[in-house]
């Protein structure tokens, strides 16, 4: 079974505000030429998760450490 991390996991981790993060994440989802994995993983109205090690996730960590 795969692990999950949440944003919340993630925003605890890198110490940053919970609603920047979603923020950001939105806006970057958005942008699916320069996101394509975070595009596609993103499901309106459910939370931000993703499968630990997936290219969802790397991006997501990118978008919210730049």
């Amino acid at each position: 079974m795969p692990v999950i991390i949440t944003l919340k996991a993630l925003c605890e981790e890198l110490k940053i505000d919970p609603r920047e993060a979603r923020e950001r994440l939105r806006a970057a989802a958005s942008d699916a030429k320069a996101n394509p994995e975070l595009a596609k993983a993103r499901k309106p109205r459910t939370p931000w998760q993703w499968v630990k090690g997936s290219k969802a996730e790397k991006e997501a960590l990118s978008v919210l450490t730049n």
